[in-house]
């Protein structure tokens, strides 16, 4: 779209602006809109009663430290091979991270999908191949669908170790934090994609928080802003999709199927915001032949957070990057402290990267 269309979404986002009668909160839970958002200056090109904070969307981001150390701790035992997506090499745990890990020798594997890491473990039958299972629930499916593959085929060395999380229990969450005062959720578009829309709806009748599920063109997120605003003029909460091209109400039916059989819910550690009930994922029964945790035993009470990194409260939205003492000092892309630099779907790499003040 030109940028006359652009200029016509920022006026009419204006015009909203000019009817609300208090400074508004507008969450997104995507990292990908984090970084879209940054990339194309929107949030310093909104009206001043319109301000967009960043929430818990990057799954890298929430994984917190104690799971990291899970990871690390089994890169240390005797054939044993890692494999993992590339987001998560550089992730600091308590002492180390998977990087530094396979620096000194671990056999530690960047794969682009967990049927390579499947396709390892047929070739090393006498290692044991570890997958480690990040993301929300538009990751999940593929591992899901790997794990049917390999229970046919009765592979006995491939597991995964799940720290998979699922998106509504924490934005529950952060709708019951009276300290936030959300006024209105950006929806992920990926995950919504999986799972449907219609998973929003208890934001909008239980708590009243304004939904719109949005894509990630410029032209997406200033519309799918301008809804979110004749939303709450209006006093109408409601679930909407301005991604209509991708995602529908009911979502993934087959997807959703497949999550249900392979996996189930469990309560999970969410960095920054702490437990939350049935909010993570773990193998079902019926699969739990591949689950790494079963195999594997742990000592991870030594695990803390980095002292003085603030990565928690960027992903509860309480502060933004640049109020960290450790941005842009002792934290760098190149040194990241924390998870939010790291990834790359993070606040704090976002801010960075786009200089966002």
């Amino acid at each position: 779209m030109d940028n006359k269309s652009i200029k016509k979404l920022y006026n009419l986002i204006n015009i909203e602006s000019k009817k609300l009668k208090n400074k508004i909160n507008l969450m997104e839970v995507c990292g990908t809109h984090t970084m879209a958002i940054s990339r194309f200056g929107i949030r310093s090109q909104l009206p001043p009663k319109v301000n967009l904070i960043s929430g818990p969307g990057c799954p890298v981001c929430v994984t917190p430290v104690s799971e990291i150390d899970k990871i690390l701790e089994i890169s240390e035992k005797e054939n044993v091979i890692i494999t993992t997506f590339g987001d998560m090499m550089r992730v600091p745990g308590t002492f180390s991270s998977l990087e530094e890990k396979k620096a000194k020798g671990k056999d530690i594997r960047v794969v682009y999908s967990p049927i390579d890491a499947l396709e390892i473990a047929k070739k090393n039958p006498d290692k044991k191949v570890v997958f480690l299972g990040v993301g929300f629930e538009t990751t999940a499916p593929s591992v899901a669908l790997t794990l049917k593959q390999a229970k046919k085929q009765k592979i006995k060395n491939f597991f995964i170790l799940s720290f998979f999380k699922i998106i509504i229990p924490p934005m529950i969450a952060l709708c019951m934090d009276k300290k936030l005062k959300l006024n209105g959720f950006i929806c992920p578009g990926h995950v919504s994609a999986i799972t449907g829309a219609k998973i929003y709806k208890i934001l909008t009748r239980k708590y009243k928080i304004p939904c719109v599920v949005i894509g990630f063109e410029e032209t997406d997120i200033l519309t799918g802003i301008y809804m979110l605003l004749k939303q709450i003029n209006n006093n109408k909460p409601e679930v909407e999709i301005q991604y209509k091209r991708v995602v529908t109400y009911q979502g993934n039916l087959i997807a959703q199927k497949i999550l249900k059989e392979v996996f189930k819910k469990i309560d999970s550690i969410w960095r920054g915001i702490g437990e939350i009930k049935k909010s993570g994922l773990a193998l079902s029964k019926k699969y739990s032949q591949f689950d790494a945790e079963k195999i594997f035993s742990f000592d991870i009470s030594y695990s803390k957070e980095k002292k003085g990194c603030r990565c928690g409260d960027v992903l509860k939205g309480i502060i933004k990057p640049v109020q960290c003492p450790l941005y842009k000092k002792k934290c760098t892309p190149e040194k990241p402290v924390g998870a939010c630099m790291v990834s790359s779907e993070g606040t704090c790499a976002a801010y960075y990267k786009y200089g966002e003040k």
